[in-house]
C-alpha cells in the first residue's frame, strides 16, 4: 500500500508538472492578448499566432504566411482619439510607414495608413506609405474597451526584425489629418524568433536628458544661487548649502550633457542653438566650479572681483540654461506638460526671488537709516 500510495503520488506529481509547463507554454504564446480571432477576423486563419504586450495597453498578435506575409492584430484600449502602429527603417518617425485607426463622431471605424514624412503634421499624409497589402481588407473592430487593428502585410523577404513604433492620440482625426500624438514608442521585434528589444531610436535617453536638464539647471542651481543670497545671516550653514547644492547640480549638469552628446550621435539631427547654448553654459559652469578653489581670502582686496565674476557668470549661465531648456523642450516636442510644468517652475522661482529681495532691500534700508531695533520694556 505504502509503494502504491508513493508511486500514485509520483503519477500525480508528474501530471500536475506537465499541466504546469503545458500552462506555461500557453501564456508564453498567448500572451496577454484575449481576442477571439473568430469573432473579429473570421477570414484570417486562427492558428500559429504569436501574441506579445509590447507596451501598456498594447498587444501584439501576428502570423506569418509563407514567410513573407505578415498578418497583424493590434488591441489595446481606447476611449477616443487614435491607435496606431508604424513600420520605420531606422526606429524614427520620420520617414516611416503607419496604420492608424480610429472611431470618428458617427461611430464609424477608421484605418488608413499614413506616411510619416517630418514630425510637422501638414507632412504626416494619409493613404501614403511604403506597406504593401495583400487582398485582405484593413479593418478596425471596437470591441468592448478594447479597439483591434487588422491588416495583412505583403513584404518582399521573408520577415525577421523590424523596427516598430506604437503610439496614441487624443484628438479624434478629422478629414483624415492626423493630429500630434499624446504618447509613444519604439521597438525592435524579431517576427522569427519572437523576441523583442529596444530600438535604436532613443526615445527613454531624450526624455532622460530633458528631466536631467530641468533637475539640475531648472531646479537645484537657481536654489543654490538663492540660498547664497538671501541666507548669508546663518553663517558658515548657508556656505555649506549653497557648495552642496551647486555640487550636485553641475553633477547633474555634466549628465545632461552626456546624454545631450550621446542623442546628438544617435540621431545625426544638429540643433545649433540648442546644442551651442548648452556647451556654452557647461563651460561657464566648469568655470564657476574651478573659480571655487581660487576664491580669495574675505579680506583680501580682490575679493570684490572675485564676487562680482562668480555672481554674474553664475547668473548668465542660468539665464541661458532656461531658454535653452524651452528650446530644448520646442525641438524635442515632449508634450504641452512639459511646457506648463517647467513654466510653472520658473513662476514660482520668479516669485519666490521678488518676494526675497524685497525683504533684502527693507532690511538693508532699515539697518543703513539707523533704525532702532524695538525693545522690551518693563511694565
Amino acid at each position: 500500500m505504502g509503494r502504491c500510495g508513493a508511486a500514485s503520488f509520483s503519477h500525480y506529481a508528474g501530471l500536475i508538472g506537465f499541466l504546469l509547463c503545458s500552462a506555461i507554454m500557453v501564456e508564453a504564446q498567448t500572451g496577454n492578448c484575449a481576442w477571439d480571432i473568430n469573432t473579429i477576423a473570421p477570414s484570417l486563419n486562427s492558428s500559429g499566432w504569436t501574441c506579445r504586450s509590447v507596451w501598456n495597453s498594447f498587444n501584439l498578435g501576428y502570423t506569418l504566411v509563407q514567410g513573407n506575409i505578415l498578418s497583424i492584430i493590434l488591441s489595446a484600449q481606447y476611449t477616443s482619439g487614435w491607435v496606431g502602429m508604424g513600420f520605420s527603417k531606422d526606429g524614427m518617425m520620420v520617414g516611416s510607414s503607419a496604420m492608424v485607426g480610429w472611431i470618428d463622431s458617427q461611430n464609424k471605424a477608421n484605418i488608413k495608413q499614413f506616411y510619416l514624412g517630418a514630425q510637422s503634421s501638414t507632412q504626416v499624409v494619409a493613404d501614403q506609405g511604403n506597406l504593401q497589402f495583400t487582398d485582405f481588407t484593413p479593418s478596425v473592430v471596437p470591441q468592448g474597451t478594447n479597439i483591434y487593428l487588422i491588416f495583412q502585410l505583403n513584404f518582399s523577404a521573408p520577415v525577421t526584425r523590424k523596427n516598430l513604433l506604437f503610439a496614441v492620440g487624443s484628438d479624434t482625426p478629422i478629414q483624415n489629418t492626423l493630429t500630434q500624438h499624446s504618447d509613444k514608442i519604439s521597438i525592435s521585434l524579431d517576427f522569427s524568433a519572437g523576441t523583442l528589444s529596444a530600438s535604436s531610436y532613443p526615445s527613454q535617453l531624450k526624455r532622460s536628458h530633458g528631466i536631467l536638464a530641468i533637475l539640475g539647471w531648472g531646479v537645484l542651481l537657481p536654489i543654490g544661487v538663492i540660498i547664497a543670497r538671501y541666507c548669508k545671516k546663518w553663517d558658515p550653514l548657508w556656505y555649506y548649502l549653497h557648495a552642496a547644492i551647486q555640487c550636485l547640480g553641475f553633477t547633474i549638469g555634466l549628465a545632461t550633457v552626456i546624454a545631450g552628446g550621446v542623442l546628438y550621435q544617435k540621431l545625426k539631427v544638429n540643433i545649433p542653438t540648442h546644442r551651442g547654448i548648452g556647451i556654452f553654459v557647461f563651460v561657464l559652469s566648469v568655470l564657476q566650479v574651478t573659480a571655487i578653489f581660487l576664491r580669495p581670502h574675505k579680506d583680501a582686496k580682490i575679493r570684490k572681483y572675485w564676487n562680482w565674476y562668480h555672481h554674474w557668470v553664475g547668473r548668465t549661465a542660468l539665464l541661458l540654461a532656461a531658454a535653452n531648456i524651452f528650446i530644448g523642450i520646442h525641438v524635442g516636442k515632449p508634450g504641452k506638460s512639459w511646457k506648463i510644468g517647467y513654466g510653472f517652475n520658473l513662476a514660482f522661482l520668479f516669485l519666490a526671488v521678488i518676494f526675497l529681495e524685497v525683504i533684502l532691500w527693507i532690511r538693508r534700508f532699515k539697518k543703513s537709516s539707523g533704525s532702532p531695533t524695538p525693545q522690551m520694556h518693563p511694565v
